[in-house]
């Protein structure tokens, strides 16, 4: 895990799933709606997602106010790491890295978010940080959700 900051927003999660389990939903753009807070709807997504460059295409928001904007594949290490650039136009770019970390029972998965823009991020982060922790600990509690409904699907 990289060195925590305090211009960093950090939260972690266990999820009782291995870490293929939960690299499967993160892998997959269509299931951020259902997790990730924030994320509205899924336009488009690159065939090759998530190999590095790749993009999809997504809403941002709560109606009335959503903007279309997209998520792109920064660096990926298949059930370990996924880091991604993340724009909510006009002004907020963000670069989110998600670690997992586990056995074949449970693992544990980090979301770190940094600002893309140190100058913009600086003046943000005090007011950002408790926002964005805040929900990403919602997002993971939800991304555990549905990892668990998978499972449970491919049991029963």
């Amino acid at each position: 895990h990289p060195e925590r900051t305090p211009d960093m927003a950090f939260t972690a999660r266990e999820i009782e799933a291995p870490p293929s389990e939960v690299f499967a939903v993160l892998a997959d753009p269509t299931t951020y709606p259902d997790w990730m807070i924030g994320a509205s709807e899924i336009r488009d997504h690159d065939q090759n997602w998530p190999s590095p460059g790749a993009k999809f295409h997504h809403m941002v928001g709560v109606k009335p106010f959503v903007l279309a904007d997209s998520t792109e594949v920064i660096d990926v290490e298949p059930d370990r790491r996924l880091k991604l650039r993340v724009r909510s136009r006009p002004l907020v770019v963000d670069e989110a890295t998600f670690e997992l970390v586990g056995d074949d029972e449970r693992c544990v998965v980090t979301l770190t978010e940094v600002p893309a823009f140190r100058p913009f991020g600086d003046l943000v982060r005090p007011f950002a940080d408790p926002v964005l922790h805040a929900r990403n600990h919602r997002s993971l509690a939800r991304l555990a959700d549905v990892v668990h409904r998978r499972r449970t699907a491919a049991v029963g």
